[in-house]
């Protein structure tokens, strides 16, 4: 893993902007998972912001609820639109997101699994994480080599996104989300956390057993994260100062 501290979150923002840009740039056509929730929000204003060209990049999603219209303004198509997609030249068709209201559901997840390794598989995940540390909508006790399928969000998930949709209640109880084994195959993962509610998650993660109780840390796993933490988030870390200076180390050139 690569951990990356900056003062806030927009300095970390930018280094993750800058990552994916280059990405674009080296691969049109690259595949990007994408994620939703709060913590991407500055990260795609600033890729707005690049004038970027999307014309063949193709996208998956991580997650969405089950039961809610597309249209709903609490939906993560709508959350995908309003925050990047129209602001953007990217082709409707290249976009992908799980259909929530699909009638089979397990055949859904089974498709966008198809459809994932169709388009040569993710180049770069992005990924958010939960306070306690879930990836995606895969909460804890999920299976570390785990598909695209439908979740249960846990309370503390539910309690989490109900400022979203006004009181929990109004929170689905089910998702689809991509598996722990799908994130897992992606080329690049990509971590944004900021806060200090992610602090614990986010120790347990870089610095804790691989467990299923912080499936984060199942990308201790992985040949080629990158984190970008701001201070507040990486206050538990016990190794700051060793990440600091290995990033110092870093040529220029190889630094986004």
């Amino acid at each position: 893993m690569e951990i990356i501290i900056q003062s806030t979150p927009q300095a970390a923002t930018e280094i993750a902007a800058r990552l994916m840009a280059k990405l674009i740039g080296k691969k049109p056509g690259a595949v990007i998972g994408l994620a939703t929730g709060s913590t991407p929000e500055l990260l795609y204003r600033s890729l707005i912001n690049l004038h970027l060209d999307w014309s063949r990049v193709t996208t998956f999603n991580l997650d969405e609820y089950i039961g809610i219209p597309r249209e709903h303004p609490q939906s993560y198509h709508s959350f995908m639109q309003q925050q990047l997609f129209r602001h953007v030249n990217i082709r409707p068709e290249s976009v992908h997101i799980p259909d929530g209201m699909a009638a089979d559901i397990p055949a859904a997840c089974q498709s966008y699994e198809s459809q994932i390794s169709a388009a040569g598989g993710i180049d770069l995940q992005l990924l958010g994480i939960g306070t306690d540390g879930h990836i995606g909508f895969n909460e804890l006790t999920s299976s570390l080599a785990s598909r695209t399928r439908i979740k249960t969000l846990t309370p503390q998930t539910r309690r989490d996104n109900a400022r979203f949709f006004g009181n929990e209640d109004q929170v689905p109880q089910h998702v689809i989300t991509m598996g722990i084994g799908t994130i897992l195959e992606a080329r690049h993962c990509l971590l944004l956390a900021f806060g200090a509610k992610k602090a614990r998650a986010i120790a347990g993660a870089v610095e804790g057993p691989v467990t299923a109780m912080n499936p984060a840390s199942a990308l201790q796993l992985h040949p080629h994260v990158t984190l970008c933490l701001d201070e507040a988030a990486a206050a538990e870390l016990r190794m700051t100062e060793y990440y600091r200076w290995v990033y110092d180390q870093k040529p220029d050139w190889q630094k986004a």
